[in-house]
């Protein structure tokens, strides 16, 4: 039986590949500070087969060698995050995974949580071959770390569409998810940029890639993969014009840019030809979230009754 590690084994996409690698039979460690709390984990104490680290990647995480795979999830994610938090982001996007590939040997596979985010505004379909110009901090440390983990002898980096879905630690800052929540408590979305378009990927499918990956090391390492699939590719009035499919609400055309600049095609030609295609819909997510934010309130408080 294999033995994993999962750095960042409690965030949003964490568990549910932890969820995903416990349900195929392997032995997890999730190894996480648990800065957003305890609570989406719990759910999981009982498998005989998890184990549970409390630790920051920032710091030596010591004795590494009884893994045979890590998956790379633990980092600081998205334009706001990133920018809200540049000295962070640098230590734990960059210095943190320099930090874990020097106590890999070089037979320990890493699978590696990357994004298209750094594809930037340019409008024209990206392939893994496209030189790489990041916009934002997000990108700068996310690609710094890409090339980081490129160097060990064996590696596998998934450059991840947007994901959407839900997950026990549910993120808000995913565009879906966001425009869902506002679409039923505000009845209304502002839309700044809507014709910018991206491709999107479901977190179930996004769990399953990580599988994927593992299974076809042999094939895939030592290579960049963009991970998604060609029909998941919106506009944000596209995704708009979908929710409202669901629920009633407006939707308004700002007119202003977005400081947030992603307007591009991704070609997943490379990853599809091995076989991995996305099995859920936006549709599929988009019904979910609506189920979950009729009653579910982010950030709320206990009632007093």
């Amino acid at each position: 039986m294999e033995k994993i590690l999962i750095t960042g084994g409690a965030g949003y996409k964490g568990i549910k590949v932890t969820e995903k690698f416990l349900g195929e039979g392997y032995k997890v460690t999730v190894l996480d500070n648990f800065m957003y709390g305890y609570k989406p984990i719990l759910h999981l104490i009982q498998h005989e087969n998890l184990e549970i680290v409390n630790h920051d990647v920032r710091s030596k995480i010591g004795q590494l060698k009884d893994f045979d795979i890590i998956i790379h999830l633990a980092g600081i994610s998205g334009y706001p995050a990133c920018a809200g938090n540049p000295y962070s982001a640098n230590q734990i996007n960059v210095d943190a995974t320099r930090l874990l590939i020097k106590s890999l040997s070089k037979s320990q596979l890493i699978v590696n949580a990357s994004t298209t985010f750094f594809y930037g505004n340019s409008g024209v379909e990206c392939t893994e071959d496209k030189q790489i110009e990041p916009v934002s901090m997000y990108g700068t440390t996310k690609h710094e770390a890409e090339k980081i983990v490129g160097e060990h002898d064996s590696s596998i980096s998934l450059r991840f569409a947007t994901v959407f879905g839900i997950s026990p630690k549910i993120r808000m800052d995913l565009m879906v998810n966001d425009f869902v929540y506002k679409a039923i408590n505000e009845r209304c979305i502002v839309l700044f940029d809507g014709c910018s378009k991206r491709a999107f990927i479901h977190i179930d499918d996004a769990a399953e890639c990580y599988l994927f990956a593992v299974q076809n090391r042999d094939k895939m390492k030592d290579k960049v993969y963009n991970a998604g699939g060609e029909n998941l590719s919106y506009s944000k009035l596209e995704i708009a014009e979908n929710i409202q499919k669901h629920i009633d609400f407006k939707v308004i055309d700002s007119g202003v840019k977005d400081n947030d600049m992603r307007d591009f095609i991704i070609s997943f030609n490379r990853i599809k030809k091995l076989g991995f295609i996305p099995k859920k819909t936006l549709d599929d997510g988009i019904s979910e979230l609506v189920k979950m934010f009729k009653f579910y309130k982010y950030n709320s408080h206990y009632k007093v009754i």
